[in-house]
Formats: C-alpha cells, sequence, structure tokens
C-alpha cells in the first residue's frame, strides 16, 4: 500500500509563504485525482486544491490566486505552494490522493500564519 507523509509547514508571519511537500511510498502515475485538504482547529475538513491528470487544477475560493497545487511524477510527491498567507489559513494541512479507487491520507503538516 502507498503512504503519503506530508512536510514542509511551520510558523510564517502574515503575507509569508510555503510550500508544502506530499511524498509517495510509491508510484502516483496512476492516481484518479490528487489533492490538498485543511481542518482548522474546531472546523470541519475542507478541500483547499486539487489536481487530476488532463485537467485545470481546481481551488476553494478562500485561496484563489494565492495558492498553487503541482505534482511530480518523477518524484512521486504532489506540492501546495502558498502565498500570502493569511491568519485564516491556519490549519492542519492533509494530503490526499485517489489511487485505484482508494481515498489515501497522510498524517498531515501544521501551518500556523502569525505575527
Amino acid at each position: 500500500q502507498v503512504h503519503l507523509v506530508e512536510s514542509g509547514g511551520g510558523l510564517v508571519q502574515p503575507g509569508g509563504s510555503l510550500r508544502l511537500s506530499c511524498a509517495a511510498s510509491g508510484s502516483i502515475f496512476s492516481a484518479n485525482a490528487m489533492g490538498w485538504y485543511r481542518q482548522a482547529p474546531g472546523k470541519e475538513r475542507e478541500l483547499v486544491a486539487t489536481i487530476t491528470s488532463g485537467r485545470t487544477p481546481t481551488y476553494s475560493d478562500s485561496v484563489k490566486g494565492r495558492f498553487t497545487i503541482s505534482r511530480d511524477y518523477a518524484k512521486n510527491t504532489v506540492y501546495l505552494r502558498m502565498n500570502s498567507l493569511k491568519p485564516d489559513d491556519t490549519a492542519v494541512y492533509y494530503c490526499n490522493v485517489v489511487l485505484y479507487g482508494v481515498g489515501l491520507w497522510g498524517q498531515g503538516t501544521q501551518v500556523t500564519v502569525s505575527s
């Protein structure tokens, strides 16, 4: 079974940037979809960005224009570039990969935006 490990989270000031990485232990070339979700304290997990082969990436309205999802098949890694970060972006960020109809999750990485 493929495992996912997120990294790149941390503490950043408002207006700053981070790049999250999601490394898969196996090939993600056949993945139906890949995405990033986040969950803030006391809130439900929400979809942030998705990328599907052959289609334009999609983003939630709250991050559109600031976040960029990408993937590197050679490295079996999905990325989330986050610019112009706001305190409302504070959350645990999770990577999700749908592989052969099975949704896989990583353990999450904490992003805190604060001055």
